[in-house]
């Protein structure tokens, strides 16, 4: 793996095991252990329409991609796969023919996964090899894919644009880092002519996609603290795009939205997350640190609801579905709460593994993927 000079090749939480204030799971604090869960007098049945086996996640963290009514996946020992999303039918499978640290990235016609030290691997929609690059260093974010492109970040915050069909390195760019970062999978998103990234020490970066140059960079949340470890601020997630708004929530940090055109703040609150969050037409979902599910209003930011019955249960980002705003854990449990209180409405179980990969909907069906390789569509009656 190529190094750094910064400490980004460290996992945080594993620089701070033994500290309670940034890794609560690590105490024996009875404050700290994740929340038992109640019995529910269920007002949302859940199912599950289909289920595959891909394989197991290992260390990272593998997210479904929707693309042209299928369903790319892969595991950290290489395999990929494509399926109907509304069947789960299996269209092919194959071996990427190395190990795997990131993906999926589609728009259909091609796939592209991050494999170990740093090599990216773009496949055609029917599973065969296009071409194979290096990146500078690991890649932990998912690639994404659009306008011709395929666009990598890697763990030295660099990000690069290739040509998705020939492999060709169209343009690169680099932010610094600060001394401690989290080690996470900070996303990219495509809307229109911009590519947006979640950025450390609390920022948010909008880059040309047809050049990569800066069309703006804004500080969602300053670091504040006398410690490296009181300042680290990473943007969580993926940044969400909603119509003209751009929202998204940082660690030890703020939550807010703002002009996806210009950069220019609509508002923020004070959280911490340490996964992305959800939006609708009507509000912004977040799932705290704490593992509280919060709900903001979309145009002005106001507190709409907040439910603490899933502490510490180590959610997964919230995704609107519905009647409902959706989160998994790390038992590999899907909860469903209320979209408009917040209420614990539902709750269906997969296969106890965490789930940690931001879920996507698939018209009528809900996808997420475990850490132990289940990917499973669920509906509601």
């Amino acid at each position: 793996m190529h190094g750094t000079k910064k400490i980004v090749g460290l996992s945080l939480l594993a620089l701070v095991a033994g500290c309670s204030s940034l890794n609560p799971f690590a105490s024996k604090d009875s404050r700290n252990q994740p929340a038992p869960l109640v019995e529910l007098s269920s007002k949302m049945a859940a199912r599950a329409v289909w289920q595959q086996s891909i394989g197991k996640s290992g260390g990272y963290t593998f997210s479904p991609a929707l693309a042209n009514g299928s369903l790319f996946v892969a595991a950290a020992d290489g395999a990929m796969a494509r399926l109907d999303a509304a069947t789960g039918r299996e269209l092919w499978r194959i071996k990427a023919g190395t190990a795997l640290t990131a993906g999926v990235g589609s728009d259909g016609a091609v796939v592209a996964v991050g494999g170990v030290d740093g090599v990216i691997l773009v496949f055609d929609g029917d599973g065969k090899l296009l071409w194979k690059e290096q990146a500078s260093s690991e890649i932990l974010a998912a690639p994404v894919v659009g306008q011709g492109m395929v666009v990598v970040r890697s763990l030295d915050n660099r990000v690069t644009a290739f040509d998705a069909r020939t492999g060709a390195r169209k343009w690169s760019a680099q932010r610094t880092m600060p001394a401690l970062t989290l080690r996470n999978a900070p996303g990219m998103a495509i809307g229109g002519a911009n590519l947006y990234l979640a950025q450390p020490g609390g920022k948010l970066l909008a880059l040309t996609m047809a050049a990569g140059a800066p069309r703006w960079e804004v500080t969602l949340s300053e670091p504040r603290g006398a410690t490296e470890l009181e300042r680290v601020s990473d943007v969580a997630g993926t940044p969400s795009l909603f119509e003209r708004d751009l929202c998204a929530v940082s660690y030890q940090g703020r939550i807010g939205c703002l002009d996806a055109a210009t950069g220019a703040g609509r508002w923020t609150k004070p959280l911490s997350s340490n996964v992305g969050l959800g939006i609708d037409q009507r509000f912004v979902f977040a799932a705290d640190e704490q593992g509280s599910v919060i709900a903001f209003s979309r145009e002005g930011g106001q507190s709409a609801w907040k439910n603490d019955k899933l502490a510490h249960r180590r959610l997964s980002s919230p995704v609107s579905f519905g009647r409902a705003v959706v989160v998994g854990d790390y038992q590999g449990y899907i909860h469903f709460l209320s979209r408009e209180d917040g209420a614990l409405i539902g709750r269906i179980s997969t296969d106890g593994s965490p789930i940690k990969s931001v879920a996507v909907v698939a018209d009528a069906n809900l996808i997420f993927q475990t850490q132990s390789g289940k990917v499973i569509a669920l509906a509601v009656e």
